[in-house]
C-alpha cells in the first residue's frame, strides 16, 4: 500500500470520527431553527423542512410566539461572572505560576502538587458542601458567590499553564535587563511578561469557557434572574409535562457562538505559546 493511499485512508477515518463527534452538536444548531413540531416528528427529520429565526425571536421577546425567559438578564450574569472569574484567575494564577517557576522556597513541589490535586475532585461532588457552606454565609443566589467558586476552580488551572510558560523564559533575560537599571518589577513587565504572554491569554480562554460553560454549581447555587447564568437558564425551558427543544436549543446556540469564537483564539495563542521556547538568551 502506497503512502498516498495510507494518507487518504487515514483522512478519511478521521473525518469520519469527527463527524460523530459533531453530529450532536449540529443537530443542535439545526434544531434552533426549526420549529418544535418538527423537532418531535417520528421518525426523526434529519433534513430540515423549515428554517427560521422564529426561535430566537421568541426568546429575546420578539415575534408572535414569545417565550417568558429572561435570556438578556442570563446573557448579562453569564459575561459579569465569567468575565470577574477569569480575571482574578488571572491575577492569581500569573502571582502564583510566576513565584513556582522563578523562586525557591521551602514546601515548593508539595504546595504545588497539592493545588493540582485540589483541580482533580469533581465539581459536581463539591455541589453540597458548597451549598451549605454558601448558605450559612449568605451567598447562594448572589453573582458574587458564583465568582469565588469559579475563581477557585480555575486557578489552579492557571497556575499550572502560566507557570509551565514563564519556566520556559530564560531567567537570563530579567537578569540582563535588571543590570541594565530596571528594576524587578520593570523587568518582569517590559521582558518577561510579554515573552509568556500567549500563555497568560491561553490560561485566560480556558478559565472564561469552564465558567461560561459550567452547569452543574450554577444550578445549585443561583435561583432568581438576578444571578442565573445561561446555562442554568436552559432549565427554564422544561415544564411538567413539555420541554420546549425549540427555545432550548437556539439558547445553547447562544452559548456555543461566544466558545466558538474563543476556542479559535485558544488555537492561535497555543501555537504562538509553542514557538517562543526557541528564545535564547
Amino acid at each position: 500500500m502506497s503512502k498516498r493511499t495510507k494518507d487518504v485512508i487515514i483522512w478519511f477515518v478521521t473525518f469520519f470520527i469527527m463527524l460523530i463527534i459533531c453530529l450532536p452538536g449540529l443537530w443542535i444548531i439545526l434544531s434552533a431553527f426549526r420549529p418544535n413540531g418538527e423537532i418531535l416528528t417520528k421518525p426523526a427529520i434529519w433534513i430540515p423542512q423549515n428554517l427560521s429565526l422564529d426561535n430566537f425571536r421568541a426568546i429575546f421577546g420578539m415575534g408572535d410566539n414569545v417565550v417568558a425567559i429572561p435570556v438578556g438578564s442570563y446573557f448579562r450574569n453569564s459575561l459579569v461572572i465569567s468575565t470577574t472569574s477569569t480575571f482574578l484567575a488571572i491575577v492569581i494564577g500569573m502571582s502564583g505560576g510566576y513565584a513556582f517557576a522563578r523562586f525557591q522556597f521551602p514546601g515548593k513541589a508539595s504546595a504545588f502538587l497539592w493545588i493540582m490535586l485540589s483541580r482533580t475532585v469533581p465539581g459536581i461532588a463539591l455541589s453540597l458542601p458548597l451549598f451549605i457552606i454558601w448558605s450559612r454565609l449568605g451567598l447562594i443566589d448572589t453573582p458574587f458567590g458564583v465568582i469565588l467558586v469559579y475563581t477557585a476552580i480555575n486557578v489552579p488551572f492557571t497556575v499550572w499553564l502560566i507557570e509551565g510558560f514563564f519556566r520556559q523564559v530564560p531567567h537570563e533575560l530579567s537578569e540582563a535587563a535588571q543590570i541594565d537599571g530596571c528594576t524587578r518589577w520593570q523587568a518582569f513587565w517590559k521582558i518577561e511578561f510579554p515573552l509568556a504572554k500567549s500563555g497568560v491569554v491561553s490560561a485566560g480562554i480556558f478559565a472564561f469557557l469552564t465558567s461560561w460553560n459550567e452547569y452543574a454549581l450554577a444550578s445549585q447555587l443561583t435561583r432568581s434572574t438576578d444571578s442565573k447564568t445561561l446555562p442554568a437558564g436552559l432549565m427554564d425551558f422544561t415544564a411538567q409535562f413539555t420541554i420546549d427543544w425549540a427555545g432550548m436549543c437556539a439558547m445553547a446556540v447562544i452559548i456555543i457562538i461566544p466558545a466558538l469564537i474563543l476556542t479559535f483564539l485558544v488555537q492561535k495563542h497555543l501555537i504562538a505559546g509553542l514557538t517562543f521556547g526557541g528564545v535564547k538568551g
